[in-house]
């Protein structure tokens, strides 16, 4: 082995849901950077549509996955271990064309991350949680219990706001593991942001800058309930009337709408456009251009917090309250009345400003992979 090879560390990144893409893209390129860092980006499969998947990986900039493990959606714990099962073997098999994996990195809190993490570390792989300490203190959120137990084993635990290190700290966690580094997620769009501006996305729903709405809801707290649902949709049709909203439907609730029997009434209403879910560049377009964002997406807070829009967040909680503390998001649950209140307070323009939170700058990857390579680093994943 050349010396050169005894100096390589090999980092098994692994992705299994969009929002995951969007954090894992630029980190893998700061990593390029470093010519002793091997990365081989392993994609689960917990969400996969080859439309969507396909489209992602384009407009990121994002090479293809190196390996594959297709587990498929399911119920959480099914789903778990299928993820565990197949990584385990992955990695036990080592690298394609030979080595051992020197650490595995995990991004977000979806079942794979937590599964990975868990997978890793039986196999005394040491374990990197991008967007650790992340609290919402609400355990009936999957991911809540995700987010508590990746960073339970990991060893290197990167941040993006301040409240997550308290959190780590208050949990006993070694203050040598923690490390604020910033919101990786910010990279992606100020790289993409300009290209998202140069899109035809407006023209093609008939918009205007500032002059539109963008609705995304997916969570079961408001859509699996009937009553919620529709007291939301009552909200969003009476607001439509007086400016238009976009709403990129996810699966899910295009499965509620259905079921529920909301599905004409809301399509009677000619200024609330249903659509397909978007890629991430049509997506932005929209997003960055809207006059106010309607979401219970984790990440359109932050999104919206550093685009200068103003955010109606639909969950009674947040992981990110420094978007709600110094940025452009307001937590109005399912509540259709305080919806309704701060729809007004946009339109009539006595809706609260925001500020972009520190190092949400668009470095946060270069930072992280300035962790993940430190030489204490490499000596400790060589004697683990």
């Amino acid at each position: 082995m050349s010396p050169r090879e005894m100096n390589q560390s090999n980092f098994a990144c692994v992705v299994g849901a969009r929002p995951n893409f969007v954090k894992m893209a630029p980190l893998l390129r700061a990593l390029d950077c470093y010519a002793n860092i091997r990365t081989v980006l392993i994609h689960t499969g917990q969400h996969y549509d080859a439309g969507l998947s396909d489209v992602f990986f384009e407009e990121l900039g994002m090479r293809r996955p190196d390996i594959c493990l297709e587990v498929g959606s399911g119920k959480h714990g099914a789903q778990a271990a299928k993820v565990m099962e197949r990584l385990e073997v992955c990695l036990e098999q080592g690298l394609p064309g030979g080595g051992k994996y020197d650490r595995v990195v995990v991004v977000g809190d979806v079942n794979s991350t937590m599964a990975s993490a868990l997978a890793a570390v039986k196999l005394q792989i040491p374990v990197a949680h991008v967007e650790a300490g992340l609290r919402s203190f609400d355990r009936s959120m999957p991911e809540e219990i995700n987010r508590i137990v990746t960073d339970a084993v990991a060893d290197v635990l990167l941040v993006s706001e301040p409240a997550g290190v308290e959190n780590l700290r208050r949990e006993g966690h070694p203050e040598e593991h923690i490390h604020l580094v910033g919101n990786i997620m910010i990279d992606t769009l100020k790289r993409l942001l300009p290209e998202a501006k140069k899109r035809d996305t407006l023209d093609q729903f008939h918009l205007s800058p500032g002059r539109y709405g963008v609705v995304t809801l997916h969570r079961p707290s408001n859509v699996d309930a009937p009553a919620a649902l529709e007291r939301l949709l009552e909200v969003l049709i009476e607001t439509s009337q007086e400016l238009p909203l976009v709403f990129p439907v996810h699966p899910r609730t295009r499965k509620r709408l259905a079921e529920f029997g909301l599905s004409r009434r809301i399509e009677r209403a000619r200024r609330l456009t249903l659509t397909e879910p978007l890629g991430y560049l049509d997506l932005l377009a929209l997003t960055s251009q809207a006059k106010v964002i309607i979401t219970d997406s984790g990440g359109l807070q932050e999104e919206a917090t550093v685009l200068g829009i103003p955010c109606l967040t639909a969950r009674p909680n947040t992981e990110r309250p420094i978007t709600v503390e110094e940025g452009t998001s307001t937590l109005v649950g399912n509540d259709a009345e305080k919806l309704r209140r701060c729809l007004r307070s946009v339109l009539d323009g006595t809706y609260k400003g925001g500020r972009c939170p520190a190092l949400w700058d668009g470095q946060a990857a270069v930072r992280i992979a300035q962790v993940l390579t430190a030489p204490a680093r490499a000596v400790q994943s060589q004697l683990v």
